[in-house]
């Protein structure tokens, strides 16, 4: 399965008593298929992945996997700290209907590349779907390099590469020495004509939570060669993003990014709460105004 398009992370709307608002969640997977994207990818960073516990992870997928019923390809986030959890959430997975895995190197454990490679061989040996390797350094510490992604491409254990590492060489790397087919993915919501033009597939954008339609012109764009008209909405959408930046200094910037993600939701009458899982500070009711004027300001109001 060789991806391609707009695959947003799905955000994990809650309710006030920090539960999975499955009714919410619904809303916002048809406010994403309605925009146009080419997937999902849910349980991820923007899902709050890590704050969820296992049965809420359940219900996350089960729930999106069986309202979308195929409309679009659905791949699960599976990340955890080391093999055996998450071949757990795999197992997990793969009974819900996912169409594809999306897993980081093991975590908080120190590795070497050749536990990574194992890591990897054997979640794709046990599970049977297509899998995506997560390049993540901010949160995992190691950085997956091109000679290991593209080594597990060859060997038939890699489907593709999101990559959120920031490494523009590195994904230039993954992309000239790939063979097809082989997905290769972009996690940053800023520089996706760029990305594009270099030859990645797609892009995976927390921001396509809020404006999906926005990241599905980008990619429209691009895919017929108007690098200027391209190039003009990425640098909306770059505007936009300065909503994850108004919580300031005062919280983490995962309070600051997903309360952003989920108050710009809300306010656009998608999600019925901008709840955000604990211990994550929430957003004050004047940062809440100025991401509605951004979003005004982006012609989302």
């Amino acid at each position: 399965m060789s991806l391609t398009g707009v695959i947003p992370p799905v955000c994990t709307p809650m309710t006030p008593e920090q539960e999975v608002d499955t009714a919410s969640l619904v809303r916002l997977v048809d406010h994403l298929i309605d925009g146009g994207v080419h997937a999902l990818f849910v349980l991820g960073s923007s899902s709050e992945v890590a704050y969820l516990t296992d049965a809420q992870r359940r219900t996350v997928l089960e729930t999106v996997a069986g309202h979308v019923g195929g409309q679009v390809p659905v791949l699960a986030g599976v990340i955890d700290m080391t093999t055996p959890r998450v071949l757990e959430h795999a197992r997990v997975a793969v009974a819900a209907g996912a169409s594809g895995l999306v897993a980081t190197a093991p975590f908080y454990t120190r590795t070497h590349p050749e536990e990574i490679r194992t890591h990897f061989r054997t979640i794709a040996a046990r599970t049977g779907l297509p899998l995506y390797a997560y390049d993540l350094p901010v949160s995992v510490h190691t950085k997956l390099s091109a000679e290991l992604v593209l080594e597990l491409s060859r060997e038939g254990v890699l489907a593709g590469l999101k990559d959120s590492s920031g490494d523009d060489g590195g994904l230039r790397a993954v992309v000239m020495g790939r063979e097809a087919p082989f997905s290769v993915l972009t996690g940053s919501e800023v520089t996706v004509d760029s990305a594009l033009w270099m030859g990645a597939d797609g892009v995976v954008p927390g921001l396509g939570n809020v404006d999906p339609q926005g990241y599905a012109e980008l990619f429209r764009c691009a895919s017929r060669g108007d690098w200027e008209a391209a190039r003009t909405e990425q640098e909306r959408l770059v505007r936009l993003f300065e909503i994850v930046h108004v919580g300031g200094s005062r919280m983490g910037g995962s309070s600051s990014g997903l309360g952003a993600f989920k108050a710009a939701l809300h306010l656009r009458g998608v999600i019925d709460c901008p709840v955000t899982a604990l211990p994550q500070t929430p957003l004050n009711e004047d940062e809440v105004g100025r991401i509605g004027k951004l979003l005004a300001a982006a012609g989302l109001l």
